[in-house]
């Protein structure tokens, strides 16, 4: 289920404990916990005093909500979240997250500063940088925590060390989309007197120098690092919003308060960062839920707290063991809750299986929502057995219950029989006829009774082959047959019993096919469910590296254009690398497709020899018996 309403007020997330140590809030976890959708995740970061918290309370829709402030004092402390329902994405929940100004010179923590930063980045599909006034190589001085990822964010495990990489490729495939916000801009976007759009000025001023100096170094360091970790880059120019005394109080002032210029600059952000901005995902293309965003959060800040470095492959082995068991836990409780909630037992046997085909729709859609990385599908498997282990007792106990008012619909219909029989009223000539008439016409009161429930045909089979003997010895003593007249009748008798034990088998037969229509709809629902998630990951995946491929060629085009040649055949081999991977992905994806149908088809294979005895051979072992 989504997250229920509307959050009234952002929420801390992420804090420093009594220790002065980063820790996740147990309220904004417990926000994120109750998200079950995808969530497109936009962070803001900058300095602090710059406006960071407008533009998000404008992204959430609102006047106010994260602290603005009026004074040099820095009011945001820590990350906190605000979470909407997604205005252009359905289906799907907009988080933002507000960090804390960087460089407060009052806190002193340059440390603390740079993990915020992090972990915005690690957390967010879209990363806002906010500034004042232009940029230029002061702004991007100011920018330094994006030289210092590569120290503080690890992509693999293990890195290779027999072959230099470029870890370039790997973050800008995990990294989100960058957009600066330059803040109470009051320049022309104008060079040599042509006007040039937002992004244009973004990317001249991320243009290196050539030279090998220290000085050249650290002026390209920067600039090098935001155009090789961040594949998508976009850029907005606002305006001042309103005049010097009106900035006090930014969250009073209405729209026709405002700037038009800045007004108009600040919807285009809104609808760029709506129509624009992906959901989260991790390595693979595997889409991140507020659940998953939430246990991620806690996987990150626990390196941190440890003195770790993040590793994201790490981070999603961490955050499989965590999510999946989860996954099954709530679908099966979930499963349970629509059977126990919509079934009064006993019922048809078909309507039950339609309640739990539904009940398994929902549970199965819940678990892929929720699952992440099951790649040997285990977790999945878990649940197929559960399912069905609960399914087969509902089943049994729905035999259970339709027997026992079969029993007693029996004894009541049959209780004058027992008494004359007890009595001995058919002990005398002519009697085994009256007692062949009573029962027939019983048997038929019996079948009018119970006419839609299930098992009748088999308690009445057990009821009559219970009367084969005592119905023997009335013919026996029934001296008015003749001798042809009592074989015959004892060869109708045998057939009789024969007939019903065929009923009741006939019976078992359609628990029996239920069952296994019931278990090819679990494989096929199980299958489809898992087929559909894969291909959203690949088609993810593919433009993931897409994406990325794009950025590349755009900047070996930029590097030769500015004289780097050497860079730029870098950078073709790394294209050609790429290239290569993605057809090796492209020609793979069938094979591992036949993985999982394999994996998934076992499972079902494995259950089934269990689940039908219990289902339909209740009644299978009982006639077993008789005969």
């Amino acid at each position: 289920m989504a997250l229920g309403g509307r959050m009234p007020a952002p929420v801390c997330l992420i804090e420093n404990d009594d220790s002065g140590t980063l820790c996740v809030r147990k309220e904004g976890k417990d926000i994120l916990d109750g998200i079950t959708e995808p969530v497109v995740v936009v962070s803001v970061v900058g300095l602090y005093r710059t406006g960071k918290s407008y533009l998000m309370n404008r992204l959430a829709g609102q006047q106010s909500g994260f602290a603005l402030g009026s004074t040099i004092e820095s009011k945001t402390k820590g990350i906190w979240i605000w979470c909407v329902p997604h205005p252009s994405k359905k289906g799907h929940t907009l988080v933002l997250l507000d960090t804390e100004g960087l460089g407060d010179v009052q806190k002193g923590d340059e440390k603390h500063d740079t993990w915020i930063f992090c972990l915005a980045v690690l957390l967010s599909s879209t990363l806002v940088y906010n500034s004042l006034g232009v940029i230029d190589n002061t702004a991007l001085e100011k920018l330094h925590y994006v030289s210092e990822l590569t120290e503080h964010i690890r992509v693999k495990a293990n890195p290779s060390q027999d072959k230099e990489e470029d870890e370039s490729e790997e973050f800008m495939r995990v990294f989100p989309s960058f957009v600066w916000a330059v803040r109470d801009f009051t320049l022309e976007l104008k060079i040599d007197d042509e006007l040039i759009t937002s992004d244009e000025y973004l990317e001249r001023s991320l243009k290196l120098k050539k030279g090998t100096s220290p000085q050249i170094e650290r002026f390209n360091l920067p600039r090098r690092c935001l155009r090789h970790f961040f594949a998508v880059r976009k850029c907005f120019v606002f305006p001042r919003p309103a005049g010097a005394g009106d900035m006090k109080r930014m969250e009073e002032l209405s729209e026709d308060d405002l700037e038009p210029e800045f007004l108009q600059q600040a919807n285009t952000f809104c609808n760029y960062i709506y129509n624009c901005a992906e959901p989260k995902t991790l390595s693979g293309g595997r889409t991140v839920t507020g659940i998953a965003l939430g246990n991620l959060a806690e996987v990150y800040v626990e390196a941190i707290r440890s003195g770790k470095v993040p590793c994201l492959e790490n981070a999603v082995v961490s955050l499989a063991e965590i999510q999946n068991g989860r996954a099954v836990e709530h679908a099966i409780e979930l499963y349970m809750k629509e059977m126990f909630e919509r079934t009064k037992l006993p019922m048809d046997p078909a309507e039950l299986s339609d309640i739990h085909e539904k009940a398994e729709k929902q549970a199965v859609d819940l678990f892929i929502t929720m699952s992440f990385n099951d790649n040997e599908q285990s977790h999945q498997t878990d649940l197929m057995g559960r399912i069905y282990n609960t399914y087969q007792e509902m089943c049994y106990q729905n035999q259970e219950e339709f027997l026992r008012q079969c029993e007693d619909i029996q004894r009541n219909v049959f209780e004058s029989l027992e008494e004359d029989i007890s009595d001995g009223v058919y002990m005398k000539p002519g009697g085994y006829k009256e007692y062949k008439d009573l029962l027939a016409q019983l048997t038929s009161v019996y079948r009018d009774s119970t006419r839609s429930k299930l098992m009748s045909e088999e308690v009445l089979c057990k009821y009559l082959k219970a009367k084969e003997d005592v119905g023997k010895l009335i013919l026996q003593s029934d001296q008015t047959l003749s001798a042809a007249e009592h074989e015959a009748e004892v060869e109708r008798l045998k057939n009789e019993v024969l007939q019903q034990r065929q009923k009741g088998l006939e019976e078992q037969n359609r628990l029996q096919a239920q069952a296994f229509e019931d278990m090819q709809r679990t494989h096929d629902e199980h299958v489809n469910q898992l087929m559909h998630q894969m291909e959203r990951e690949q088609e993810r995946l593919r433009r993931d590296n897409e994406r990325v491929l794009d950025a590349k060629l755009k900047e070996r085009e930029a590097l030769m254009q500015q004289g780097f040649q050497e860079e730029a055949s870098r950078m073709q081999r790394e294209i050609d690398s790429l290239k290569a991977d993605m057809r090796r992905e492209e020609a793979s994806q069938p094979s591992v497709f036949g993985t999982v149908l394999d994996t998934v088809g076992t499972a079902a294979t494995m259950f089934l020899p269990g689940f039908v005895p219990k289902v339909a051979g209740m009644g299978l072992s009982f006639l077993s018996k008789l005969f």
